[in-house]
């Protein structure tokens, strides 16, 4: 994430953006956790800047820090904090019974996505019943937008100055997972084409992933529904019906999600 807090802005509030920056990039890492370096190119802060910040994160509780790899990962008392909310996803909540509907007719794992920023979000994951799960990405896991086929058909659902200045701005973190921008716009370009984000080669050999926007009220997407499945299960063939069946889940989404909204005071 390309540091974006502006000379002028106060000194604490500064520092607090700049916290919360290296906290979601760390929150990024997941399990593997992240290297000083890596946090260093991707804040766009520089390195004692960043040591400074993870340093009182550590001693926060807020992130830890492996004795053997020296990768910082997010901290136990984050974890706590979160409980203090713990119906802070609605959207998962009216969604629960499409996605264990859709998994079921496919067979194969589905995935609900939102965006946060630059980023998307996996708030839910339900398995089907094919011998062979996918299972990609776990509950939690934060991404730049345009990571995945979730965060391509979030970035579809945008204008094309939107979506091009959200990959610009995750320029630096796409660089340090080796994904090109270029690649990401033409991927983003083909989704708002033909309705739909398709990776015939997933995060693991062998495996493919499609996803679909959850239409909002106003246009803008609620989020995204993915499958992920063994390659052949989404082979040409295949992957119409699967795509129809995700479509009709995520305007039965949708709907649930208008009619509680209109019924709000």
């Amino acid at each position: 994430m390309t540091e974006a807090v502006g000379d002028d802005t106060p000194g604490g509030a500064q520092t607090v953006r700049r916290t919360m920056a290296v906290l979601r990039l760390v929150a990024c890492s997941q399990e593997r956790g992240a290297r000083l370096i890596d946090l260093v190119r991707m804040s766009g802060l520089n390195r004692p800047t960043v040591h400074r910040l993870l340093r009182t994160l550590l001693l926060e509780g807020a992130i830890e820090q492996d004795p053997h790899t020296r990768r910082y990962l997010i901290g136990p008392e984050i974890s706590l904090l979160g409980l203090a909310r713990t119906r802070r996803f609605p959207l998962l909540t009216l969604a629960d019974p499409y996605l264990t509907e859709l998994a079921d007719q496919v067979g194969d794992t589905v995935f609900l996505s939102i965006r946060h920023g630059h980023d998307s979000i996996c708030i839910g994951r339900r398995t089907g019943h094919h011998s062979i799960q996918v299972l990609s990405i776990e509950v939690g896991v934060r991404r730049p937008l345009g990571i995945g086929v979730s965060g391509v058909a979030l970035l579809a659902s945008l204008s094309e100055k939107e979506s091009a200045a959200l990959v610009a701005a995750n320029a630096a973190r796409l660089a340090v997972l080796g994904e090109n921008p270029a690649q990401i716009s033409a991927r983003v370009a083909k989704a708002r084409s033909i309705g739909y984000s398709h990776a015939p080669i997933g995060l693991m050999p062998g495996t493919s992933a499609v996803a679909v926007l959850v239409p909002g009220l106003d246009g803008t997407a609620l989020g995204a529904v993915t499958v992920t499945a063994m390659a052949e299960r989404l082979a040409p063939g295949k992957l119409g019906r699967v795509v129809d069946l995700m479509r009709t889940a995520a305007q039965a989404i949708s709907r649930r999600y208008e009619e509680i909204e209109l019924r709000r005071p």
